[in-house]
């Protein structure tokens, strides 16, 4: 397994990025959207052959393509001497399915890329940090509702200065255990996590601090896939909590923050939730992968590279 050791180099105008498909199928005209967005950035955007739906999955229409077609555009995009970002275009399901298929070997000796996405891309990020040990960014996708203008904001200052030092506040957070922890950012999407278990790129948050989100899950099932991670050690030494946006999680906030509560209290350490991350309009851009620390009484987390 290697560790996170190797920084991207920061974008800039005039720069190329791609698009890929990940997991599910983009709507084309939010691919155009957001397309129009990253350009307005001074970006060339290079639109993956899987985006554009050139080669569709024949069966399987939650799939944007086939899964060796999915993990060819990804990793020729990584390959790609031109393509200084990857960029996920949006979730959905499917990114595990071709993380077998993808040329690990060979994205190991290129120069390291900054890959963004959230979601179902959360199984890329713990890939990509797992094979080539570098650092990745946690963010709204250009091809969703959620990529608003605050959330698109937060993505390029972060592209543009992948490693610098930065505070990410998040004002409508509350403290469920007060304190500081510091620890490297870990973690992504809850129920994405939870299916990776097991896997050679699952990475336990040992020593980290664990960013976590979900949407759409009702509050039995959040219990069911903490208790799931609880029972495989995944939070064994976690430093910090950094809990994010739950939408669509049940009728009741309440619900989901006992369940929180109930299950990740005992482990006695700070904890936020309702940080401004995930599923969630304005989200920020984590930084996967850098030394951080959380202020879980303000709900704030400082990048660090330098710690």
């Amino acid at each position: 397994m290697t560790t996170e050791r190797r920084c991207p180099p920061a974008l800039r105008a005039g720069d190329t990025v791609a698009l890929v498909a990940c997991s599910g199928p983009a709507d084309p005209d939010a691919v155009r959207t957001g397309v129009a967005v990253l350009e307005s950035w001074g970006l060339r955007v290079r639109v993956g052959g899987t985006v554009r739906d050139d080669r569709p999955h024949p069966r399987l229409d939650y799939l944007a393509a086939e899964d060796a077609d999915r993990a060819r555009d990804f990793t020729e995009a990584w390959l790609d001497p031109h393509v200084r970002a990857v960029l996920a275009a949006r979730g959905g399901y499917g990114s595990h399915r071709m993380l077998d298929l993808v040329d690990w070997a060979a994205l190991r000796h290129a120069e390291p890329t900054l890959f963004a996405g959230s979601s179902d891309a959360t199984a890329v990020h713990e890939a990509v940090a797992t094979h080539l040990g570098v650092p990745t960014v946690l963010a709204a996708m250009p091809a969703t509702a959620y990529f608003d203008p605050v959330a698109a904001e937060h993505l390029r200052t972060t592209l543009f200065a992948p490693c610098a030092r930065r505070t990410l506040p998040s004002p409508a957070a509350e403290p469920l255990r007060a304190g500081l922890a510091r620890g490297r950012i870990v973690g992504g999407n809850l129920s994405v996590l939870a299916a990776g278990v097991g896997t050679r790129e699952s990475r336990p948050a040992h020593g980290g601090i664990a960013v976590l989100e979900d949407v759409g899950e009702e509050p039995y099932r959040i219990d069911r896939l903490l208790t799931h991670l609880l029972r495989t050690g995944w939070f064994d030494d976690v430093a910090g909590l950094a809990l994010g946006s739950w939408s669509d999680c049940g009728s009741d906030p309440g619900a989901v923050r006992a369940v929180l509560c109930d299950r990740l209290g005992p482990l006695g350490v700070p904890t936020a939730w309702r940080l401004d991350v995930g599923h969630h309009p304005g989200a920020l851009a984590v930084p996967l992968g850098l030394p951080a620390e959380l202020d879980a009484a303000t709900g704030t987390l400082t990048v660090a590279p330098g710690q």
